[in-house]
């Protein structure tokens, strides 16, 4: 009987897996094509028949992107940026998850309902109410213009993927520490952070791809000190109007890319469980 029955399930298997290796080939191909562009010389790159790929790859266009005076500068200001939403909205969404889920207070049902709707406004249609507040406030050319946007965008998705981990945690747990003689502090430090941490993980990848990847915020706040620019901005140095670098797009695209592997590879065990956590409340 389990013969037949592997007989008969082994067809779609195959198909699933040749499915899913489809899918997976179609999603990579991009970032191929990417890596490949930043290897290839300006002829083959500018060539009318292109092929997908080379017999002489050159670091040329590295050489470029890393010649560039500022794409240092870029580089750290970004990694500025992304860190400073990381830690601040992990933290941040932390302290209101668990304020949501174990306290009861008036509108607390209406303060979740408006964390989900600020998902649901279109981040463009925000961008010049924004322009004009960061302008009042004086943080127009800096950093920070970049920073809090990102961080209010990035809070209510925290927040509300937050709670339900907060929620899953028993509260009878929460009685036994208090009656062991922890404090509300450390009972929510010691206990109860590193229960949710894999919550923490998975909404922080979002708030780093967010940031990391910025465009329209760095294109719209940041405009006269280009010293406060992101990585994202060094790629307009290579798109002139006449004569654009695509070798020097690709290979400044490859190195941006190389931090957020590198986040996903350090944090890819903790993002699998808070994400199955997730799908699990």
């Amino acid at each position: 009987m389990n013969s037949v029955r592997g007989r008969v399930q082994r067809p779609w298997r195959l198909a699933a897996e040749a499915s899913a290796l489809l899918v997976a080939a179609v999603v990579a191909f991009p970032l191929y094509w990417m890596v490949l562009g930043a290897f290839k010389p300006a002829g083959e790159i500018e060539s009318s028949e292109p092929r997908p790929w080379t017999t002489s790859p050159s670091l040329e266009s590295f050489q470029r992107v890393f010649g560039q005076q500022e794409f240092g500068r870029y580089f750290v200001n970004s990694l500025v940026v992304a860190g400073t939403v990381v830690v601040a909205s992990a933290l941040i969404a932390f302290l209101a998850a668990t304020a949501v889920t174990r306290f009861r207070f008036r509108f607390r049902t209406t303060l979740l309902i408006m964390f989900l709707a600020a998902q649901m406004v279109p981040v463009e249609a925000l961008t010049i109410p924004m322009f004009f507040l960061m302008r009042d406030f004086g943080q127009l050319n800096t950093l920070g213009s970049l920073i809090l946007p990102h961080l209010a965008f990035s809070l209510p998705f925290a927040i509300w993927m937050l709670r339900g981990f907060v929620k899953a945690v028993p509260e009878a747990l929460e009685e036994a520490a208090y009656i062991d003689g922890a404090s509300r502090a450390r009972f929510l430090w010691q206990i109860l952070f590193p229960l949710v941490f894999p919550g923490l993980v998975a909404t922080s990848v979002f708030s780093f791809i967010s940031a990391w990847n910025d465009f329209l915020f760095a294109k719209s706040f940041i405009i006269s000190d280009t010293s406060q620019s992101t990585l994202p901005m060094a790629l307009l140095v290579y798109m002139k109007p006449d004569d654009p670098d695509w070798g020097g797009v690709m290979a400044a695209s490859t190195v941006m890319t190389l931090p957020v592997l590198v986040f996903f590879v350090l944090v890819q065990r903790r993002l699998v469980s808070g994400l199955g956590g997730a799908v699990k409340d």
